[in-house]
């Protein structure tokens, strides 16, 4: 049957919900709840607690999308409570038992959550030792703190533990909080964290992952594995051309099909079945009349060309300096060039999955999103419920760096759920996944410098020609922002930004420009933008780095020379000398062609910030004289992010950043036709396999810390595009202004 609803009966439903949660402590996913106090940020409370056993649990409202960034909160919070690491749980994520801090997004899990938990543990030694001074009857001046301990300086025959002083209840001290981006928390108190000369724990390596072993035994619990008490599964059809929405259905094409049911709300069309394999059969089999719409889309081939001749709907003078405009008037010579970046897919391993219970006494979600606090606010603004009745529990999933389709999911199952009035299961498959989950934009960047007469860069303009970074916001908060959202009639909200280059050449006068044109789609499109990992940065910075190369040639002079001489911040030189020093970096004023064989051989440099950290990549190729393929034999890369915490953590952080953006760089490109997008699978969609991989990437760290950290999730994708594409042009000759750098395009450019 077809459950019709209409707007206000669809958004009708409150009521009381119940819940139980977990006592503070080591176990506390597991224990039942009595203590838990009402969650604010300005309690001490929040954020850490101590159990019976003198365990430590920090709660924190970010979660680790599987990159460990859990030991460096637990690292943190040891550190600062003079615990053992093992003594240190970290809860994450789950909506009832921690604050919104923004998820995981931005590289702010060390940045902004680790710092804030670093303070709130620092606040809680510090109650410890004032109760223990009271307990002892000593200054809380003489009193040391050791092992889950609080020592007399002068006599350790007194002392008192931890669990003795506050095990099993809560900390009553308060602490000043900000908003800093987002839901960042920025936590402060009485307390000082600890100087970095008297760390024991941050700083070290050799610390085991606690989430290699459940996923290698097969212990963990993943999302697609979650089962509750009557639930069932769902689809949702998507129409064959973009923007179409369905007239009319077929109920009798799905008759054969046991227990299905249609639900179908304005141009939201989805199905559940009590079996996932019927919802399947039936989603390929419902015969359905889609509205005529004209075919929104150029053809992947022109869309750059679609680019340069579209409106500006906003243009953002982002950064500037000194007078451009003279700066041109008066040049000897102008250099100029233009590159080009595709619409890229999130492309996660698993296509999303997501469960939502829809009751009315209350909701209940089950995802894998990076972002579970606004999962639960959006899908409570969707279904008309207080948040408070919404309890979103975080799972591991496929993984994501950014706003993958994981929010959609949780949107679909959650109006299916409130239509059937059952736990509703939404599994994507690989054709959705890759075909409508959001996408980083395509994009047109012109750079030109002004030189003067003694070939002195007077003078540098970028403009970047861009859909915009965001048509969706940068979490799932509000369901306007869904494919399910818009398909129900919601009033569209787009974020109109894109963003400057971040480098700290000092040039003497320069402009960036951001310039944002309308999206091909303005509803439901499966090229709809949403921040994949670092937002916009691999984009820009393959443009400046390149051009920064040709710049340099142009002028006679080495790219390291180059940018030596116009970088002067000293932690961007010391990551540029470490990346190029550890690489052999071998000069040159013109592409050095070196013949290997049936190889030529190049090495490209490039350099970026991001947010603070600093990163220099050094690429060695080479390129197969008839095929064009690419083989990239090492990456050498420099790495500043203040403070490190965990170096291990860090550098196989980097590692896999390099790799996802070195398939970013030579293969990933989303292709459409005029109605849909074409590259739905993984041959259509190539990213890089096992053979793709560097042979070797060579991660050198350079720890500060007296710095605080800034994050080390996405800097290095920043320059790894522009150091390949440099890399292939010393060996090749060939200059590839356009990504991804494919062995076609090489192959084509080098006949």
């Amino acid at each position: 049957m077809t459950l019709a609803t209409s707007r206000r009966a669809f958004l009708a439903g409150s009521g009381a919900f119940t819940i139980a949660i977990a006592l503070p402590g080591i176990e506390a996913k597991t224990a039942p709840l009595s203590a838990r106090l009402p969650m604010k940020p300005e309690n001490l409370a929040t954020y850490i607690s101590i159990d019976k056993d003198g365990h430590a649990t920090g709660w924190i409202g970010k979660v680790d999308m599987g990159q460990g960034t859990d030991v460096g909160w637990a690292q943190m919070i040891a550190e600062e409570l003079d615990l053992p690491l093992e003594r240190v749980a970290i809860v994450q994520g789950d909506t009832h038992v921690t604050i919104n801090m923004g998820g995981a997004s931005g590289s702010t899990g060390i940045w902004k959550g680790g710092v804030a938990m670093r303070a709130a543990a620092a606040e809680a030694r510090m109650v410890l030792v004032e109760m223990a001074s009271e307990k002892l009857g000593v200054p809380a001046s003489d009193l040391r703190t050791e092992n889950g301990r609080v020592i007399a300086k002068a006599d350790a025959t007194k002392s008192v533990a931890y669990a003795d002083l506050i095990g099993g209840r809560h900390f009553s001290e308060t602490l000043e909080w900000n908003k800093i981006i987002g839901s960042d928390l920025s936590i402060k108190g009485r307390a000082q964290p600890k100087s970095p000369k008297d760390y024991r724990i941050i700083g070290k390596s050799g610390i085991k992952r606690r989430d290699v072993e459940g996923k290698i035994l097969g212990t963990t619990e993943y999302l697609v594995d979650k089962k509750v008490e009557g639930m069932v599964h769902g689809r949702v059809i998507h129409p064959p051309v973009a923007g179409a929405v369905p007239v009319s259905i077929d109920e009798a094409s799905v008759k054969d099909i046991p227990g299905v049911t249609i639900v179908h709300e304005k141009g939201f069309l989805g199905l559940v079945a009590p079996r996932e394999w019927d919802a399947i059969k039936a989603a390929r089999q419902l015969k359905v009349t889609w509205s005529d719409v004209t075919p929104p889309f150029p053809t992947h081939d022109k869309v750059h060309e679609h680019i340069r001749k579209a409106k500006v709907i906003k243009r953002d003078m982002d950064k500037e300096k000194g007078d451009t405009a003279a700066a041109f008037a008066q040049a000897a010579r102008v250099i100029e060039a233009e590159y080009e970046w595709p619409f890229q897919s999130h492309a996660p391993m698993g296509p999303a999955c997501g469960l939502v219970d829809a009751k009315p006494d209350g909701v209940r979600i089950w995802t894998a999103t990076q972002k579970p606090h606004y999962a639960r606010d959006g899908v409570a603004m969707l279904l008309g419920v207080d948040p408070e009745k919404v309890l979103c529990y975080s799972m591991v999933g496929p993984g994501s760096y950014g706003r993958n389709d994981s929010g959609d999911v949780v949107m679909d199952a959650a109006v299916l759920s409130k239509a059937v009035g059952k736990p509703v299961r939404v599994q994507s498959m690989r054709h959705e996944g890759h075909g409508w989950d959001p996408k980083a934009p395509a994009s047109v960047h012109t750079s030109r410098v002004a030189v003067d007469a003694s070939n002195r860069v007077i003078g540098w303009q970028f403009d970047s020609k861009v859909f915009s970074k965001r048509d969706f916001l940068n979490n799932e908060g509000d369901p306007s922002h869904t494919l399910a959202g818009q398909l129900l009639g919601l009033p569209l909200k787009p974020v109109l930004i894109f963003g400057p280059p971040e480098e700290n050449y000092n040039f003497e006068a320069f402009q960036k420009i951001s310039s944002i044109i309308p999206p091909l789609l303005d509803r439901a499109s499966p090229l709809r933008t949403a921040h994949m990992r670092d937002p916009g940065g691999p984009q820009v910075h393959f443009a400046v780095e390149s051009f920064m190369d040709e710049v340099a040639l142009a002028l006679g002079q080495d790219p390291l020379d180059f940018r030596l001489q116009y970088v002067k911040d000293a932690r961007d030189v010391a990551v540029i000398k470490a990346a190029t020093e550890k690489a052999g970096w071998q000069k040159r004023t013109a592409p050095r062609k070196q013949a290997q064989g049936d190889v030529f051989v190049g090495q490209g440099m490039a350099y970026s910030v991001r947010a603070g950290t600093r990163v220099a990549i050094v690429a060695e190729v080479e390129v197969h004289k008839t095929s064009g393929r690419v083989r990239v034999r090492k990456m050498t890369v420099a790495h500043d992010c203040g403070q490190i915490v965990n170096p291990d953590m860090i550098r196989t952080v980097v590692e896999a950043n390099i790799t996802q953006s070195t398939s970013r760089a030579l293969f990933e490109e989303v292709t459409f036709d005029d109605k849909n997008v074409t590259s739905i699978d993984w041959n259509g969609y190539r990213i890089a396999d096992i053979t793709d991989r560097p042979l070797e990437i060579d991660v050198i760290l350079i720890d500060r810390p007296e710095v605080a950290p800034t994050g080390a999730g996405e800097a290095s994708s920043r320059p790894t595009a522009a150091a390949l594409a440099n890399a292939i042009f010393d060996a090749t000759g060939l200059r590839l202004r356009r990504a991804p750098l494919t062995p076609e395009r090489i192959k084509a450019g080098m006949a």
